[in-house]
């Protein structure tokens, strides 16, 4: 997949990729402070302090966090591979594969993104919600068709850098 770096790259894809990057530091900050709530509740459980809706918050800020990870690790080439399909492979078949998974990564953004719309709708639709706090489950899926956006754009990106490898 694609090697960028934000100091190489320049225009539309730099801009995305600092987005990107920036939207996974994000995603990062959310993870930590998802920890120190647990922390919190973990310690205040203890003393009497419960922390209710602890596990409701934990959920939707793990899926959020999770999600927003995706586009950075597409735009650096950070997934998960079997290289030992490829270790005998010649740089053409490996740019060759490089291209279909940048494909594949593509198709798979875009189904993610029509129908993680359609689920965040019926979501809205019928008005679910937490059980304790009473949070409408719609509005956690906003940020997470943000990254799916996102991944959108980085399949883009890393399909144009396959394509140029060939």
């Amino acid at each position: 997949m694609s090697e960028m770096t934000q100091e190489n790259v320049t225009g539309p894809s730099g801009l995305v990729s600092r987005l990107i990057t920036g939207w996974a530091l994000l995603g990062g900050a959310l993870l930590m402070v998802v920890v120190v709530m647990q922390t919190y509740s973990v310690i205040g459980n203890q003393f009497g302090y419960p922390f209710p809706g602890d596990f409701e918050m934990t959920e939707i800020g793990v899926a959020v966090a999770a999600f927003s990870f995706l586009p950075y690790c597409q735009l650096t080439g950070a997934n998960v591979t079997a290289d030992i399909f490829t270790a005998r492979a010649s740089p053409r078949w490996i740019a060759v594969f490089s291209l279909a998974a940048s494909i594949v990564a593509l198709l798979f953004s875009i189904l993610l993104v029509w129908r993680m719309y359609a689920g965040m709708l019926n979501q809205k639709q019928y008005e679910y919600e937490t059980a304790i706090l009473q949070f409408p489950n719609w509005i956690a899926w906003l940020p997470i068709l943000v990254s799916l956006g996102l991944l959108v754009l980085a399949s883009l990106i890393t399909l144009r850098d396959s394509a140029r490898q060939l």
